[in-house]
């Protein structure tokens, strides 16, 4: 049984949000990496991305961010820039759903292999399950949930939406 959990409009003030805050954090830069998780994150940053192009004249530079989610160690971490294209900037590591920090903690450490101004993780729905330690430094949601239950998020064009199953 799914149970709606945001609706198109509260995701779409959320997203709307979480740029104005990372648009704050970041306000002195002339560019900035959304560095998206492939699947739901990089649909959230695109999201992310075009609310930043309409409130700053910044370079707000798309990312997508490749990794096995199941297993990340083994196929490792790939991004559609180069290091040298992220060096010394600002970036933001931007995924839908933050379960167990899995999916974070690897996308961080890959970063971290190369100098950067600031890292920062945004994401859409926070759930509290944390193996690692790695946190959202913006989020839309935190949502205490079971193991049990899964946090489904559907971007569908002018029909966004979460939902607990």
């Amino acid at each position: 049984m799914q149970h709606r959990i945001l609706s198109h409009k509260e995701i779409q003030y959320k997203i709307e949000r979480i740029a104005y805050q990372i648009y704050e954090a970041n306000v002195e830069e002339e560019s900035l990496i959304l560095a998206g998780i492939e699947g739901g994150g990089l649909k959230f940053a695109r999201k992310l991305q075009r609310v930043l192009q309409k409130i700053t004249d910044a370079d707000i530079v798309l990312c997508k961010v490749e990794m096995n989610k199941k297993d990340p160690l083994s196929s490792g971490v790939k991004t559609s820039l180069e290091s040298s294209e992220y060096a010394n900037r600002s970036v933001v590591i931007v995924d839908d759903v933050l379960n167990s920090g899995t999916t974070l903690i690897y996308g961080v450490h890959h970063f971290l292999q190369t100098p950067l101004k600031q890292l920062k993780t945004a994401v859409l729905v926070n759930r509290n399950h944390k193996k690692y330690p790695v946190k959202a430094d913006y989020k839309g949601i935190s949502l205490s949930t079971s193991l049990q239950e899964h946090v489904k998020v559907d971007f569908q064009a002018k029909n966004d939406a979460v939902y607990l199953e």
